[in-house]
């Protein structure tokens, strides 16, 4: 069954090979039983390991928080119609009371509280983009608050690229992803 996956995953014929490999920014438990040998092996045997952005840098996730926000000043009631904003608040209280029974006794376990997660998914909701904030609000379903904790497919392999004391790097800046994302205008939002 392994050799019949569709592995997502080029091979660039010279020496030593190049790969490219889609991934995609889920939990890597929900997808890594898919991932076929041949992709698994590829990353195994690869010194220098190349991501969209490198997210064990802890500045590129500082970038990353702060292209998120608005300008200085001004806030998400400012720019979001009174209704949609009323709406949004509404249902993050909902998500906010939900967000304890939606959590896994796992993670429970692991000293994680529903308040921290909440804050540490939408704290300061009220100082972002429009664009980031729909994101956000996508990421707070009770199947995506279950898998907190556990690393999208990117990080864990970049995880397991430090681990393994691969070279790492980024094909792309912060900045590449964030202005373009910034630069939707409302109704494309």
């Amino acid at each position: 069954q392994q050799n019949e996956l569709n592995s997502f995953l080029w091979t660039i014929k010279r020496d030593p090979p190049s790969y490219f490999f889609g991934t995609i920014h889920v939990p890597y438990t929900r997808v890594w039983d898919f991932i076929p040998e041949n992709s698994k092996k590829a990353f195994q045997q690869s010194h220098i390991v190349y991501f969209e952005l490198d997210l064990t840098d802890p500045y590129t996730i500082s970038a990353l928080t702060s292209c998120q926000l608005l300008p200085q000043g001004k806030n998400l009631q400012d720019v979001l119609p009174r209704d949609i904003y009323r709406r949004l608040k509404r249902h993050l209280e909902y998500v906010k009371l939900m967000m304890p029974s939606w959590m896994t006794p796992d993670q429970r376990g692991k000293g994680l509280y529903a308040d921290y997660l909440f804050n540490a998914i939408a704290g300061n909701w009220e100082q972002k983009r429009p664009v980031w904030v729909m994101l956000m609000v996508n990421s707070l379903t009770e199947v995506d608050i279950k898998s907190r904790g556990v690393p999208v497919l990117d990080l864990f392999l970049a995880q397991e690229a430090e681990r393994l004391r691969k070279q790492t790097g980024a094909v792309e800046k912060v900045e590449e992803q964030c202005h373009p994302l910034n630069g939707l205008n409302f109704s494309q939002v």
